[in-house]
């Protein structure tokens, strides 16, 4: 497992405003600025992949190192694919044990905002990062629990956690029982190459989801095959 700790971000009030739906200049914006100036301070997001190889292919069942998941999806899309980098990028523990109000509903919805800006740093420098280093072409990405639950089940994260290694000791990430992360401003995934486009979102029924970043596509849904 590769780690990558130094990760640069900067924070702009204008656009997370925007981003709030909040009225710039309006009293609940207020704490925004002593917040963002805190987190500048204390905030390290972090990633972490590594380079993996699939050994075998068994229907809806695929094995990448020693890990093998079961999903018609990613065993669909992987078809092409030899090289796989799994990864885990968050915001950082730093910004939960650091948050100085707990219990201020309006300070932490701002906290939660600024853990975000934190995560999508992260994604974006991990993103970069492994096309220049490994001279990438297109590229998609899966993440375990995105999507329909058949799609890749979430329980499957323990098993993707397991090709990167010791992910708490190295990042601060851990999985809960039901394999959520903590911080909740974490993702995690396979990025491999493929000369077709998919979202997970494409083959997620759920219609008033904030996070979609694609509509439910049936032809695709159909395609894989789901009742």
């Amino acid at each position: 497992m590769k780690t990558i700790t130094e990760i640069p971000f900067l924070l702009d009030a204008d656009q997370i405003i925007a981003q709030s739906h909040v009225e710039a200049g309006s009293g609940i914006a207020a704490d925004l600025p002593s917040l963002i100036d805190l987190a500048q301070e204390i905030g390290r997001p972090k990633a972490a992949y590594a380079v993996c190889f699939i050994t075998k292919r068994d229907g809806d069942k695929v094995q990448i190192n020693d890990a093998c998941f079961r999903s018609r999806t990613l065993a669909l899309n992987l078809e092409s694919a030899g090289r796989v980098f799994p990864f885990v990028t968050t915001c950082g523990h730093e910004l939960d044990q650091g948050f100085p109000d707990k219990g201020d509903m309006i300070k932490e919805f701002w906290w939660d905002l600024i853990k975000t800006c934190l995560l999508v740093a992260a994604n974006e420098y991990l993103n970069n990062y492994l096309h220049r280093k490994f001279r990438l072409g297109k590229m998609i990405t899966m993440h375990p629990g995105s999507g329909d639950v058949s799609i890749w089940p979430i329980e499957q994260q323990k098993d993707l956690f397991s090709l990167l290694g010791n992910v708490e000791k190295e990042l601060g990430v851990r999985l809960t029982h039901s394999s959520l992360m903590i911080p909740n401003k974490t993702t995690s995934g396979i990025m491999f190459p493929s000369g077709k486009d998919f979202r997970s979102c494409e083959v997620c029924h759920r219609e008033n989801c904030t996070s979609r970043l694609a509509p439910f596509n049936k032809v695709l849904w159909e395609e894989i095959q789901y009742d």
